[in-house]
């Protein structure tokens, strides 16, 4: 048995491994990134990480949707990355048996970022793949932008830029 959190984007249940997710934080703005796909919403910045933002609505195709809900940190590649939903709902337990395969077509999701789909009682949750969210070559260009950031933050606030240096030691 394993256990998920549920949230929804534009009415439709989604879940997530618990165990890929690093903490959930309330909607907060975020700065727009230059030259990236338009699913990525820009980067935040969560007690001095510098966080790509990816707008879940945009990247599944779903009906966007204007709500400032949350945002799902969670790991995609070793890379913290913000995942913004309308809503997290809850967490719940589903048996193994309990997921079915990713059929080739779902509700109009491409099966790539589908691991499966959990029924729970009679609720269909769409479980996501997150190694299959973002493609090697948008992880590369979220990395260099990230640098870019970094390099100009400690440019702009030395002191931070040295607590940080002695953080890692």
């Amino acid at each position: 048995m394993s256990k998920f959190a549920v949230f929804n984007i534009s009415g439709e249940e989604f879940g997530i491994e618990l165990g890929r997710i690093a903490e959930i934080v309330k909607f907060q703005k975020s700065t727009p990134l230059p030259k990236v796909p338009a699913f990525i919403s820009g980067v935040i910045n969560i007690r001095g990480d510098v966080i790509p933002l990816v707008d879940l609505r945009k990247r599944l195709g779903v009906e966007p949707s204007h709500i400032q809900g949350r945002i799902i940190i969670t790991k995609i590649h070793e890379e913290k990355i913000g995942l913004l939903v309308d809503a997290v709902k809850e967490i719940v337990s589903i048996e193994k048996e309990s997921i079915a395969s990713t059929p080739s077509f779902f509700k109009g999701l491409k099966s790539e970022y589908i691991m499966g789909i959990g029924k729970v009682a009679d609720r269909l949750i769409v479980i996501l793949n997150l190694d299959n969210l973002l493609s090697s070559e948008e992880m590369i260009l979220l990395g260099e932008h990230k640098e870019t950031l970094r390099f100009k933050d400690a440019k702009e606030n030395p002191s931070q830029a040295e607590e940080e240096k002695d953080k890692d030691v």
